[in-house]
Order: structure tokens, then sequence, then C-alpha cells
């Protein structure tokens, strides 16, 4: 009777996991499904497409300033991520280590950050560029993703530093090895998993930014990926290409989806590390 009730819930506890991944993937799935469609087709209902063109794909991939706005996207989204590390792992250190005076007031101040709408900030990061003069630069989106990335990276590059134990850094002390030397050749391999997961996690951020992105460029070479989406036009004035938008949301996705695929046991790490202690 025991084992009957067992088994009965493992059951409907795999329905409901079955029912959560299929509401989860379905939206991706018919991105991927409309992405085949022609335009006779696309408003079809049809789970599976009896006809399958890859015209979309094709005019996306030929598309020069589709193209450039991918590169733009993956070298402002991958400096912001390396940038942040470098400057949150130095920062967290202190954080960490040290108990000065406004210590939590700054992780506080931090974290409170995070939880900001992009249009608070909007206005004063504008009057910054316009300052700096990199209006429609790189540099400028860079500036701006930071702005969201470094908080959160630096809270929980914070958190992950306090669960190393004191005693392996004062073993180093002990052999004479300065902080640099602390830092990169003992907490640096010991962080790698917390580094990949934070890392990838202010790659997605900087990869997925639209406001920004629209507020901050004015022409097509300095566009990110988001904007260039929304851009999308169709043949006439009152079409919208919705085959074109999926096909081109596929192909911004899939580099998100290797990434994860390829850092897997490292986010895995990342996200586990600290959960137990000695």
């Amino acid at each position: 009777m025991v084992v009957g009730k067992k088994r009965i819930k493992n059951l409907i506890f795999f329905v409901v996991c079955i029912g959560i991944a299929i509401a989860c993937l379905f939206p991706f799935y018919w991105a991927v499904v409309s992405s085949l469609r022609g335009s006779a087709d696309l408003f079809s209902t049809e789970i599976f497409p009896s006809r399958i063109t890859f015209d979309n794909y094709l005019y996306v991939l030929s598309d020069i300033t589709f193209g450039c706005s991918f590169w733009n996207s993956f070298a402002i989204a991958t400096l912001t991520s390396l940038l942040t590390l470098a400057v949150c792992f130095f920062a967290a250190y202190p954080l960490a280590r040290h108990k000065f005076r406004g210590r939590k007031r700054i992780l506080m101040i931090a974290l409170s950050v995070t939880t900001l709408p992009h249009v608070a900030v909007l206005s004063g990061m504008f009057e910054m560029i316009r300052v700096f003069d990199i209006y429609n630069e790189k540099s400028a989106l860079i500036l701006a993703y930071m702005i969201i990335t470094v908080p959160f990276t630096m809270w929980v590059m914070t958190n992950f530093m306090n669960n190393i134990p004191k005693d392996i850094e004062e073993a180093a002390i002990m052999d004479g090895a300065s902080r640099y030397v602390i830092l990169t050749k003992i907490f640096f391999p010991i962080l790698k998993p917390a580094t990949v997961t934070t890392g990838l996690l202010a790659f997605i951020a900087a990869w997925n930014e639209f406001l920004f992105a629209l507020t901050f460029t004015l022409t097509n070479q300095a566009r990110t990926v988001p904007v260039s989406l929304a851009l999308f036009s169709g043949a006439s004035q009152h079409e919208l290409p919705y085959g074109l938008i999926m096909a081109a949301s596929v192909v911004v996705t899939l580099p998100l989806i290797l990434l994860v695929v390829f850092f897997q046991r490292k986010i895995i790490s990342g996200l586990t590390a600290g959960s137990i202690k000695g």
C-alpha cells in the first residue's frame, strides 16, 4: 500500500515536471516552427509544419545589417562580462575579507541598485555619455551595461569569497605571498565556477538588453541585435515579417544555448558552491 502511494506520488511529480518543461520549451519550439514556414503558412495552427522552407534563415544570414548587429552584440556582451568580472573580482576581496565601516552599506546599495528599473537611470546615463562624447559608440553601451552587471556580480562574488576558509589565505601570507598572488593564484582557481556563472549572467544581461541600446545608438553600424530585431520591416508599411523575426530570434538564441551547454558543469558547480561548509 505504501509502495503504491509512493509510485502515484512519483508519477504525479513526473507529470508535473513534464508539463512545466513543455510550457517552458513550447514558445521556443513555436518560434522554430514559425521560422521554417513560408509567408502563406505563417498563421497556420499545425503543430508540425507540412511544408518547410529555409528562406527566412537565408534572408537573415545574408542581411548585412543583421550581421553587423550580431557582431556588435557579441563584442559588447563579451567586453562587458570581462570588464565586470575584472572589476568585481578585485572589489569583492576587500568587501569579503576586511571589516571596515560602511562595508554592509556598500553591499546593500549594490543590491538595491539591481532592483532599479533601467528607465530610472536612463536620463543620467544619457548625460554622462553626452559629456564623454561616446554617443553611438560601443563604449557607451559597455558603460551603460556595467551599471547593470557590476552591482549584482559584486554582491555574488563577495558572498562566494566569504565561503573560502581564511586558513588558506593565512597560510599563503605566512609563505610570503602578496595580496595579488593570493587573488590570482589561490582565489581565482577556487572561484572559477562562480566566475563562469556570474560572467555568463553578465553576458546574457548585456546580450538581451534593449532600452539602453535603443537610446544610445543611432546608426545600423552601432545597433545591437535586440534593436535590429525590433526594426525589422516587411515588404509594405503595414506588414510585420513574423517569419524573419522568428528566424532571427532563433539565430540570436543559439549562442546563449551553446554557452550554457558548454559551461554546464561550471555553472552547476558555481550555483552549488558554498551550500556545504566544512
